[in-house]
């Protein structure tokens, strides 16, 4: 979610009120909305593959944590896939969760409804780009053979419960998921200093995973590295522990979790904290003026 300037003066260190917050979220959201589509396909592009890295670092992090309580290892995970997002902010990208905020702007009628869903549509097909184009270099890299198959073996897992999900279940996890997404972001809007920012960011995303709730872009890099990694047959009939892989399909990928997850995505992001927020600090304000 690459962000023009500053908007408030850089004058000492304290956060940024929320009043100011949601102010700033409806320009950003402007901003955001009237980008090129050549720099906001590349940004679409680089937030993918941001989030594909932190889902590998995640896997990594939690492979063979079996000795540990499950919690425990589901908070490693979430601090571990924190550097997809700390990535998105600080770095700059748009990733599709976090621009579900441009709601807000949406709603001040300062981004038409065309342009708003035009610009979801284009980054959210980025973001799978990226995300799966980083999918299939790692399975290039036979990274899921590393710690004795522990990684390879938590691959499958993560996947095959996310596909095995039913749809109302998905939708619910995704609404929670990004609720807590775009809180981090929000978050990030009062920040004044980088260090500011990926203190935000961790929290809300470390709760996320640890919880086991659904985001559609990461899911988009979690399910096709899994779908590769299933083709390697000989891998397969060598590794012993593996999940029950019955639902892990690319059908049971798209329909029974990335478009119930990116619905929930939506009503998250979009409605529990978007619209929650442009009520609470911008509609009042515009009806007093």
């Amino acid at each position: 979610m690459s962000e023009p300037g500053p908007a408030f003066p850089a004058g000492g260190l304290d956060p940024v009120p929320p009043p100011e917050i949601a102010r700033r979220a409806e320009q950003i959201g402007e901003a955001k909305a009237a980008m090129p589509l050549l720099q906001l396909v590349v940004l679409a592009v680089l937030a993918g593959a941001f989030i594909a890295m932190g889902a590998i670092f995640a896997t990594t992090v939690m492979a063979g944590g079996a000795e540990l309580p499950f919690g425990v290892v589901r908070l490693l995970g979430g601090l571990a896939f924190s550097l997809g997002l700390i990535l998105v902010v600080v770095a700059g990208a748009e990733l599709f969760t976090g621009n579900n905020l441009v709601v807000m702007a949406w709603a001040s009628r300062r981004v038409t409804t065309g342009r708003l869903l035009w610009s979801w549509l284009v980054v959210y097909v980025g973001n799978f780009a990226g995300a799966i184009a980083t999918a299939g270099l790692m399975y290039v890299t036979r990274q899921y053979t590393f710690g004795d198959d522990a990684v390879g073996r938590e691959v499958l897992a993560i996947a095959a419960t996310k596909t095995d999900l039913g749809f109302l279940q998905a939708v619910v996890l995704g609404a929670f998921c990004n609720a807590l997404v775009c809180l981090a972001v929000w978050l990030t809007y009062s920040a004044r200093t980088t260090t500011d920012k990926i203190l935000a960011v961790i929290p809300p995303i470390a709760a996320f995973v640890a919880a086991g709730f659904e985001h559609s872009v990461a899911n988009m890099y979690f399910i096709p590295i899994a779908l590769f990694v299933k083709t390697d047959e000989a891998w397969l009939s060598s590794t012993e522990g593996l999940p029950n892989l019955a639902s892990l399909t690319w059908s049971g990928f798209l329909f029974d979790n990335l478009v119930p997850v990116t619905i929930g995505n939506l009503i998250g992001g979009g409605l529990m904290v978007g619209a929650a927020y442009w009520l609470a600090y911008l509609r009042p304000a515009r009806k007093a003026t």
